[in-house]
C-alpha cells in the first residue's frame, strides 16, 4: 500500500522553505510515497488530515489558526508521523506551546550565527544513526529549550566563544519521541536547502522521516 506524505511550507524565506520542501518531497517519492506539497497552514485544517502517514512542516515563525493546530495535534496523536528539520519545525509557531510540546524542543538562539561546530552521535546503535560517526558541520548551532523526555540521538557542545555563560553546554541536535500513537522526529540541521548536500545531514533526516511515517 502506498504511503502518503503532506509537506507544508511557508514563513521566513531565509530558510528556503519551498526549495527544501520540494527536495524533501522528491526524496520521499523515491521511497514510494505519494506526496502533497502545500504553501499554507490551511492544509492542516483538512478534516481528513489523519489519512497522511507522514506530515512535514517546513515553516519558520509564522502563525497557525487554533483549529488548524488542534487538527494537527489530533492527527499525530492518532498515528500520523511528524518529521522536520531546523527552524522549519522547531521554530514554526512561537505562540503555540501545544505545538512545541509535541515537537519536543523550541529554538531560542544560535550564538555566533553561521559557525563551525561538531555533531556528536550519542546513539550509534539506533538505526537512524547507524554507520554515522561524529562529523563537523558549518551552519547555525541551535540552542534550544527542550523536553527531557525526548530520545536524543546526537548532540553538540557549545564553546564559550560567542557567549561565555554556555561554555560546555551539551545540546540535542537530533531526537525522536512518541506523541500518542504518532512518531515525531527532528533534526536541527538544515538551515538552507544546500545543507542537504552534506551526506550525514541528508541521511539522518531521510532515515528519521521514514522512521516517523506510520
Amino acid at each position: 500500500m502506498t504511503k502518503s506524505a503532506l509537506i507544508v511550507w511557508g514563513g521566513w524565506d531565509g530558510h528556503t522553505p519551498e526549495q527544501s520542501a520540494r527536495l524533501v518531497g522528491a526524496m520521499l517519492e523515491e521511497h514510494g510515497f505519494a506526496v502533497e506539497i502545500e504553501p499554507t497552514t490551511e492544509a492542516f485544517a483538512d478534516a481528513a488530515l489523519g489519512r497522511f502517514d507522514l506530515i512535514i512542516p517546513a515553516i519558520t515563525m509564522s502563525r497557525i489558526e487554533k483549529e488548524e493546530l488542534t487538527n494537527l495535534l489530533a492527527a499525530v496523536r492518532a498515528g500520523s508521523g511528524l518529521a522536520g528539520f531546523h527552524g522549519l519545525m522547531c521554530d514554526s509557531f512561537r505562540n503555540e506551546p501545544d505545538y512545541q510540546f509535541m515537537v519536543g524542543g523550541q529554538w531560542v538562539a544560535h550564538p555566533g550565527n553561521i559557525i563551525d561546530f561538531t555533531v556528536n552521535v550519542t546513539r550509534a546503535d539506533d538505526p537512524i544513526m547507524q554507520g554515522i560517526e561524529d562529523f563537523p558541520y558549518h551552519s547555525e548551532q541551535y540552542y534550544l529549550h527542550f523536553d527531557p523526555s525526548i530520545e536524543v540521538l546526537a548532540t553538540t557542545t557549545f564553546s564559550g566563544e560567542y557567549f561565555e555563560e554556555i561554555d560546555g553546554v551539551v545540546m540535542p541536535v537530533v531526537w525522536k519521541r512518541r506523541f500518542g500513537k504518532g512518531r515525531v522526529f527532528h533534526s536541527t540541521l538544515g538551515h538552507v536547502v544546500d545543507e542537504f548536500q552534506v551526506p550525514q545531514m541528508r541521511t539522518i533526516f531521510e532515515r528519521g522521516a521514514l522512521w516517523a511515517a506510520r
